[in-house]
């Protein structure tokens, strides 16, 4: 099992306020891609490494539907997307925004299921 690193609060508190103003972009459809006009997205979590000069962003379009469609999409917006998010964040730097699927729900899913597989509710009752 991979160790995970501990992130300072400073990262986790430009993570949060770069999920903000992704989501608020998304929301408002200021996106001219034909992949991604109309879509609903949702950004679960930005991750901003230690430098600041790179941020992970987890999204997930509405459905899971054509989610390699839009995280290219996302790939191709994305110096736009930094260079809107820089004229609504004031930081040193401004990091380079890069987009991958979010698995978290699928991962939570797949756990409920096992948890309720009649052999694993056998062998957790008292």
């Amino acid at each position: 099992m991979a160790k995970e690193k501990k992130r300072s609060v400073r990262q986790l508190k430009v993570g949060e306020q770069l999920r903000h103003v992704l989501a608020e972009l998304f929301t408002n459809g200021d996106l001219r891609d034909p992949d991604l006009a109309g879509r609903s997205i949702t950004v679960c979590e930005v991750q901003v490494s230690a430098d600041m000069r790179n941020a992970t962003v987890y999204v997930l379009p509405l459905g899971g539907l054509d989610e390699k469609l839009v995280v290219g999409a996302l790939g191709r917006a994305s110096s736009f997307l930094r260079s809107e998010v820089g004229r609504r964040v004031r930081l040193k730097y401004l990091p380079k925004l890069t987009f991958v699927s979010d698995y978290t729900f699928d991962n939570a899913s797949e756990i409920d299921r096992l948890l309720a597989d009649p052999v694993v509710i056998r062998d957790l009752a008292p």
